[in-house]
């Protein structure tokens, strides 16, 4: 009887459940949620419970993990994120004016429509996103092999012509995925781009974030972000977007090659730090004579492997 009450009262609430499995959801390491999602459901054995921690934890993932889902008809990409959203389910593309309808839990586009007019920025506007997302293509496509970008208006998309400020947002992601080999790795990288007609100047803000995660043998994951600020003239659409292509190249390099260092000194650094230099006996081990110590003797005689 006293056991049966200990077991209702260590038995979790459907909504203490549901918090659990969202954690481990939420906390997937890049590429590999639909395994979690898979194992998850098995752990629970309550569709339901299941439904409605991934109903709520798959939406957030995809827009913090900016992941990008082909259109059905393969004539171009989304990015899933918090400035491509029109809706719970919609995601507009820029570069096609498209909207794209997601199934989040299933991770796929599965319709298109046209963009209306009030979802899109002004011809002026436009112009300014549009310079910026090609130099910005180009980028990309040098820096990162499987990597996609979009540029979004986020402020200001109805100004008509100069004399207002208004920003955009430059996205930026790749993602290497090989299960096969035990791997899976990702790169984000959020630019918030500030037009100021007034000053002339354009204010610029990065956020770069690196996960990986390697599991043969382990399981070791790596997060890593970077925040930075910088600024440039606000000149023309095409001068305005070559010299800010240069400064995310800038950062995001200058990132790229302080993560290569510090991780290449690990062995001579902070691994070194990790562990004794020197035993408690202040004495190196004397692998070269083990048979000097009593514990040594004692397992050699007890197993009968004495010279």
């Amino acid at each position: 009887m006293a056991d049966e009450e200990e077991h209702q009262e260590s038995e979790l609430s459907d909504n203490q459940k549901i918090d659990i499995a969202k954690w481990f959801l939420l906390n997937s390491p890049p590429g590999e949620i639909q395994y979690v999602a898979k194992d998850l459901r098995s752990v629970l054995s309550d569709d339901n419970v299941y439904r409605m921690a991934a109903s709520e934890a798959f939406p957030f993932y995809n827009k913090t993990h900016l992941i990008s889902l082909q259109f059905p008809d393969r004539s171009g990409d989304v990015l899933v994120s918090s400035f491509s959203e029109i809706s719970e389910d919609e995601y507009l593309d820029p570069r096609t004016a498209q909207v794209a309808k997601v199934d989040h839990v299933k991770q796929m586009c599965t319709d298109i429509r046209p963009a209306k007019d009030e979802e899109l920025p002004t011809p002026y506007i436009e112009e300014y996103r549009c310079a910026v997302d090609a130099e910005v293509s180009k980028y990309v496509a040098e820096a990162y092999p499987k990597g996609l970008c979009s540029v979004y208006c986020v402020s200001g998309k109805d100004v008509e012509e100069a004399g207002s400020d208004f920003e955009l947002v430059v996205l930026i992601t790749a993602t290497r995925l090989s299960p096969q080999n035990f791997c899976n790795g990702s790169w984000r990288s959020i630019w918030n781009i500030e037009f100021m007609d007034e000053l002339q100047t354009v204010e610029v803000r990065g956020k770069m974030q690196v996960g990986a995660h390697y599991f043969e043998e382990g399981n070791v994951q790596l997060e890593a972000q970077h925040e930075c600020k910088d600024s440039t003239m606000f000149q023309s659409p095409d001068d305005s977007s070559f010299s800010l292509a240069n400064i995310i190249r800038h950062h995001e390099t200058e990132y790229m090659t302080s993560l290569e260092t510090s991780y290449s000194n690990l062995p001579d650094s902070t691994f070194k730090d990790l562990r004794r230099k020197l035993p408690v006996t202040r004495t190196l081990f004397p692998w070269h004579n083990t048979m000097q110590f009593s514990l040594t003797r004692d397992i050699t005689k007890e197993l009968g492997i004495e010279k």
